[in-house]
């Protein structure tokens, strides 16, 4: 066990240090009077049952009341304490997870999988403060239970206790022994039912994929052997439960016989009183439990510790794009922005001298690559499927920084200035636009939340987007569903582009926005955003090459690098790559127009 994973948690503890250590005292307290029980049977024993006598027992009574009161209370404000515990230390670990999710540059969740983001947000922040709020608290009374109960064996009778003491050592071996084969089964189980829930969730979103792909009967022997290996974990688990627990059954009966034996030979010499051999026996039933409670404790602290390292792998993530401290002081950060401080932004962007390749390594994507953008103008970026368009948008974007060289905004390097001034300053229309769980208007007021219902419905209009909540039951109020699924793909790019434009943005990015909505509305959209991106500095990742006609520059992206540019007119008369690009998809559109209108006239 690795103690410095262990005191990373001792911040989050330290806030809730008098709620632990009531706690721990209420638990070890609770402990005691588990001890004193067969104590109290003793007296009774010897000075009621044996004497034949009442006498003294009301003051017996009352005493064994208080304890058994003190106990309850004590229980009930141990439970209260320990639930506080692990709500607030999960709640306060989620909330460190969360808002290291929103410092973290693009770049990490483009390594990172959902799922396992999410994996480390929710299950192992709450294996952790379960473990901290309730097994390390119930390992104390464990040891305070074996200790004392001992140490009480030892004060009423020492052989009888060293007998004891003999199947202890066993005891504890084996459970040592069969704890850690169970947990491997159990750890191979939740993996397991890990990957069945997945199947599950592929063969309910995937049905109309594999109806029409006719794999029915493929997906239905693979869910069975996942269901096998299942099948044959648990019994594995089960058998050794079924080998391990009527084991310690036994030896807990055969201690409990020695006890009898040997103890009954003395009650009837007089060596030892009855009292006293019904204590042993009570004592000597109880203590194998908690030895195995502190085995299976000792089991789960290991294996969280490892729940423990993902958490602080993700809280120790250092972002790959930070501002230096004096930007920060300056400009603020993303959760403390200081907006007084932010210079307007005009939207002129140059690239001076840019070398950049990812993060990961591999080749330069660019190098030594000059570029002005004069506020106000329209840059087109093209190229097939995987060529690369995006890395430009990126970088100016300040999603990756130049790996050499410099991407100056307004004449200033814009590492000079915060992240958040220059994304304030962008609006972003994704070709897989992503929309928040709630309604119309709430998704489209994203875009500036102190936006009116009037400014909301005015950017709806102006790309037509309104005509998604005309149809809609609730209108504007609408509910979109989780990621927008009530929604079409070319729905949600409407809704997604009147939350840009209600930003105001200086700087719009379109990333194929319109491949997801028809011809009309694309024509609609097209004249809406001539007059919205006028005054403004535009890029267009377009792969219909229709669209970016009127660009002052287009780019030609091939196999990650600019291999053209110019106006659209200035590369069809220099010929090569573009104008073979425009030439084809001028031949497939024209085609397919073709074999529509006769399907029209048919």
């Amino acid at each position: 066990m690795d103690g410095s994973v262990w005191k990373s948690l001792l911040p989050f503890l330290r806030p809730y240090k008098k709620i632990l250590a009531a706690v721990v005292g209420l638990n070890l307290l609770v402990a005691a009077i588990d001890i004193s029980y067969p104590l109290f049977q003793r007296y009774a024993i010897d000075h009621f049952i044996q004497t034949g006598t009442l006498q003294g027992l009301g003051v017996f009574a009352l005493c064994y009341l208080a304890v058994c009161t003190l106990q309850a209370l004590s229980v009930v404000f141990f439970t209260r304490g320990s639930m506080v515990a692990e709500m607030q230390l999960g709640k306060d670990l989620k909330r460190a997870c969360f808002v290291q999710l929103q410092k973290l540059s693009f770049s990490y969740y483009n390594q990172k999988p959902v799922g396992y983001l999410l994996a480390r947000v929710m299950s192992d922040t709450n294996r952790i403060a379960g473990l901290v709020a309730w097994s390390l608290v119930d390992i104390l009374w464990a040891l305070t239970y074996v200790l004392g109960t001992f140490c009480a064996m030892l004060a009423l009778n020492a052989r009888l206790a060293l007998l004891i003491a003999l199947i202890v050592p066993a005891i504890s071996l084996l459970t040592v022994y069969f704890q850690k084969r169970i947990l491997r089964q159990n750890r191979k189980m939740r993996q397991l039912n890990s990957t069945i829930m997945g199947a599950y969730n592929e063969g309910i979103t995937g049905a109309k994929t594999s109806k029409t792909l006719v794999i029915e009967q493929q997906n239905e022997q693979q869910f069975s052997h996942l269901t096998g290996q299942m099948q044959r974990a648990s019994v594995k688990a089960a058998r050794l439960g079924a080998v391990y627990i009527p084991t310690v059954v036994f030896l807990g009966s055969l201690a409990t016989a020695i006890v009898l034996a040997s103890g009954g030979n003395m009650v009837a010499e007089g060596a030892l009183l009855l009292g006293t051999l019904s204590a042993f026996i009570s004592y000597a039933v109880s203590i194998f439990e908690p030895i195995q409670q502190i085995a299976r404790i000792l089991s789960d602290v290991i294996s969280v510790q490892a729940n423990i390292e993902r958490v602080n792998s993700l809280l120790s993530q250092q972002p790959a794009i930070t501002d230096s401290p004096a930007v920060t002081a300056r400009y603020g950060d993303v959760f403390s922005p200081l907006k007084q401080n932010w210079e307007p932004l005009v939207g002129d962007i140059e690239f001076r001298d840019v070398s950049f390749k990812y993060p990961d390594g591999g080749d330069y994507v660019l190098r030594h690559f000059d570029l002005h953008i004069p506020a106000g103008t329209t840059v087109a970026i093209v190229g097939e499927t995987g060529a690369g368009k995006s890395t430009l948008v990126n970088l100016a974007c300040r999603f990756f920084e130049p790996t050499e060289g410099q991407i100056l905004i307004d004449g200033r390097d814009y590492r000079e200035r915060s992240q958040l001034w220059l994304h304030q300053n962008i609006g972003y229309v994704l070709q897989s636009p992503h929309l928040f769980s709630g309604t119309v208007m709430e998704n489209i007021r994203y875009g500036r939340l102190d936006a009116t219902d009037r400014e909301v419905i005015a950017a709806a209009e102006s790309v037509h987007a309104d005509a998604v909540a005309a149809r809609l039951k609730d209108g504007y109020q609408s509910d979109v569903g989780e990621g927008g699924d009530l929604l079409s793909t070319g729905e949600k790019q409407l809704i997604s582009f009147a939350r840009a434009v209600l930003s105001d943005p200086r700087i719009f990015v379109l990333d194929e926005a319109t491949s997801s909505i028809d011809t009309r509305t694309e024509q609609l959209i097209q004249n809406a955003t001539e007059k919205l991106l006028q005054g403004r500095t535009s890029f267009l990742i377009a792969h219909r090459l229709s669209t970016i006609r009127k660009a002052d520059v287009i780019l030609v992206v091939k196999d990650g690098r600019v291999v053209q540019r110019g106006t659209h007119q200035q590369l069809l008369q220099k010929g090569g790559y573009y104008r073979d690009l425009y030439t084809r998809q001028f031949e497939e559109e024209s085609a397919l127009q073709v074999l529509r209108q006769g399907r029209v006239e048919e």
